[in-house]
């Protein structure tokens, strides 16, 4: 099994993206993700074995100011979907989880102090129709699910986990 986890936000619109923190985004959040899952497939082909993407709601929906963001989790849908149906013949599952917003390191990775995340989080609880933010122990278990003998019949799906929010318009 295979686990796709990695990966980095930063603000940025369409005029002021760095071209070298586009790449940085792509580098991590779809190219590393490729590599991994190049390099494991001959271990997954032998054990019939799953890989498991972490994508986000930004890969299915687009998002004003996080431009490079939303592109990258686009092309990791699309390299999930590419690659179930290349692995498929060898009984490899790939899939992808979308989560929304989840309390976890990444915005503050990203440059958020303590005061600019809670209210991020805040505001997020009005954006998600289930009126909160995830928790990172909800998408650990819709992963291990996806990677477990229960999904056997999974492949190249997206699947949100994010309180509703992909069912919404950016506000």
């Amino acid at each position: 099994m295979l686990v796709n986890a990695a990966g980095i936000i930063a603000a940025g619109r369409v005029d002021d993206t760095r071209l070298e923190d586009w790449r940085a985004m792509f580098a991590l959040n779809v190219e590393a993700v490729f590599h991994l899952t190049q390099l494991l497939t001959p271990a997954l082909i032998e054990s019939r074995g799953a890989v498991v993407n972490v994508s986000s709601v930004c890969g299915l929906r687009a998002f004003p100011g996080v431009l490079s963001y939303c592109s990258s989790k686009a092309a990791l849908d699309q390299f999930t979907g590419c690659a179930a149906l290349e692995l498929a013949p060898h009984g490899v599952r790939v899939n992808a989880v979308n989560p929304g917003v989840v309390v976890s390191e990444l915005h503050r990775r990203s440059g958020y102090d303590d005061e600019r995340y809670a209210g991020f989080l805040k505001h997020s609880e009005t954006t998600h129709p289930l009126g909160r933010v995830g928790q990172p122990r909800e998408v650990a278990e819709l992963i291990a699910f996806l990677a477990s003998a229960r999904a056997s019949w999974i492949t190249g799906v997206t699947i949100p986990i994010d309180g509703g929010r992909h069912l919404t318009c950016a506000r």
